[in-house]
């Protein structure tokens, strides 16, 4: 059973989360953004994946390069980072072994 005050902390989190989204999509109505912040704000979510991934890539070895350049490889040919994930989830999981029924 989950403590009440896990509860309540999560809730708030969800609380916060909602508002920080739904206060920059409002404010985003009522001021109307530059070319340039338009722009940066379409290469947000490509900069945090590249921030959380960059380290790990730099860490890893062979298997993670070639991993990381897989996902490369076919998020360039196809431009869907839907599938270079997907692509990139399976191939994780076939370097350490956890789907041994597709090799």
């Amino acid at each position: 059973m989950v403590e009440t005050p896990t509860l309540a902390v999560i809730g708030a989190m969800c609380v916060v989360t909602y508002a920080t989204k739904a206060g920059g999509l409002w404010l985003l109505t009522r001021v109307e953004p530059s070319a340039r912040l338009r722009a940066g704000l379409e290469a947000l979510p490509g900069g945090i994946i590249v921030a959380i991934l960059a380290p790990r890539l730099a860490a890893g070895g062979p298997p993670e390069w070639a991993v990381g350049a897989a996902v490369v490889l076919v998020a360039r040919r196809t431009d869907s980072v839907l599938l270079a994930l997907v692509v990139g989830v399976v191939a994780v999981l076939l370097f350490r072994g956890r789907l041994p029924g597709l090799l």
